[in-house]
Parts: C-alpha cells; sequence; structure tokens
C-alpha cells in the first residue's frame, strides 16, 4: 500500500488546481469543451447539439462568505448552479448565481452568448420556472423552440351523479372536492430528467455537496473541472 505521505502532496496539488488556474479567464470551460466534443463525436454525434435541457440546483453556502441568497422555494441560503446541458447530460454552460434571483429571471444571464456558441441549437427542454419572461426571452433572443415539461395536473374535485340513474330526467349533479392526495414519486419527466441525472452525477464530488468557494466564478470553475473528470473516465474506456 502507498504511504500516506507520499499521498498528501498529490492530494493537496489536486485541491490548489482550481485556485492555480484563474476560475474567471475560461479555461476551465475550454477545456469542457473540448472533452464534451470528443464523447459527442465517440457517440456518433454532431460535434455541436441541436437541442438542450436547462435546469438549476440550489445549494447551501458555507461560512466562507461571498454573495448569497435565500432561495424560498428550497427554504435554503446559498447560491443557485444553473445548468445548460445537452441531450447526453454534457454539460454545455453552467452559471452560479445568488439563490434569490429566479430562474426565469436568470435566463439573459446563463444563455447570454449561446446563439454564437452552439449555432445548432435550436431548442429547449425548460420546467415551469421558466415560464413567461424566461420563455419569452428565449424565443425572442435566441430564436429557439422552448418546451415547459411539466407533470399532469392533480384532479381536485370530481362531478357525482345524484337520483335515479334509471330516470335521466331526475339525475342531478354535485362537484364533489377529492381528498389532498399523499406526496410520492410521478415518474420521471420527459427529457428534464436528462438535466437531474447530471445534477446526480455532479453531486456525487465532495466539493459540490455544498458551494464553498467565495467566488461565483469559482463555482462555474469547480462545475466545469468536475465534468472534465466525469467525462475522462468515460472516455478512458472507449
Amino acid at each position: 500500500m502507498e504511504d500516506a505521505s507520499t499521498r498528501v502532496p498529490a492530494l493537496v496539488h489536486r485541491a490548489s488546481l482550481l485556485q492555480d488556474v484563474a476560475p474567471g479567464d475560461g479555461t476551465w470551460e475550454k477545456i469542457n469543451t473540448v472533452l464534451r466534443e470528443r464523447i459527442r463525436t465517440s457517440a456518433g454525434r454532431d460535434r455541436q447539439p441541436s437541442a438542450g435541457i436547462l435546469d438549476t440546483q440550489s445549494v447551501k453556502s458555507t461560512s466562507v462568505g461571498g454573495l448569497r441568497g435565500y432561495d424560498g422555494a428550497k427554504k435554503l441560503s446559498g447560491r443557485k448552479r444553473h445548468l445548460l446541458v445537452d441531450t447526453m447530460g454534457m454539460v454545455l454552460k453552467a452559471r452560479v448565481h445568488t439563490a434569490d434571483l429566479q430562474d426565469r429571471a436568470a435566463v439573459p444571464l446563463v444563455l447570454e452568448g449561446a446563439a454564437e456558441e452552439f449555432p445548432r441549437l435550436e431548442h429547449l427542454w425548460v420546467d415551469q420556472g421558466y415560464t413567461g419572461t424566461g420563455k419569452a426571452w428565449i424565443e425572442e433572443h435566441l430564436g429557439w423552440g422552448v418546451e415547459v415539461v411539466e407533470h399532469p395536473p392533480k384532479a381536485r374535485g370530481e362531478w357525482q351523479p345524484h337520483g335515479d340513474l334509471k330516470d335521466l330526467s331526475s339525475v342531478w349533479f354535485e362537484w364533489v372536492r377529492l381528498p389532498p392526495q399523499p406526496k410520492k414519486f410521478r415518474g420521471h419527466l420527459p427529457r428534464r430528467w436528462v438535466g437531474e441525472r447530471t445534477i446526480g452525477w455532479l453531486s456525487q464530488s465532495r466539493r459540490m455537496s455544498k458551494d464553498y468557494e467565495r467566488l461565483c466564478e469559482t463555482g462555474q470553475a469547480t462545475v466545469y473541472a468536475v465534468m472534465g473528470r466525469l467525462m475522462l473516465r468515460r472516455l478512458a474506456r472507449v
């Protein structure tokens, strides 16, 4: 077994790699792009995607400081990781911002310059958080089609017949409210599960369990770095 003293310098080197490469200069994003294109071509696909999925993950921040906000829906104080992924789940763009910024309001921040970067992309699948101004901005400024994927609405009540069903002239109906259904897993949503799977991949890294970074740019670089590790392992098996 390798001596622990020989492993410590290597661990320290890997831990400081994100700090050695300036997180805001785009280096990690360029590395992610090269690896993603290799993954796509090895799978017999075009280097440029034609469709994608937009999703977010809210995570708690730590006492390290930096910008943060409160997400009322998830009831946590921290930041949001905003991800644009292709249909294989590979990250196309990642942005980290305060958790109080709604999904639809963050669309211009996340997709700025995306039309030039991904000229073949023409369709997005999103959740209900992007309805309204978010969906309209994508269609107006990028010219992409946007499909909001959601669960079918739950029935709140039903019309129940009363009277003699054999004599239709005596039948009358009453609207009866149904009891609330217990919360349970309602099944995978088409296409949206791809974005959720990518979030699950990233969450396997301890560095991604919370937002430990002082700067949002470092958080973005961490997303690309973790995704790069996953893609390298996949390419090694090809």
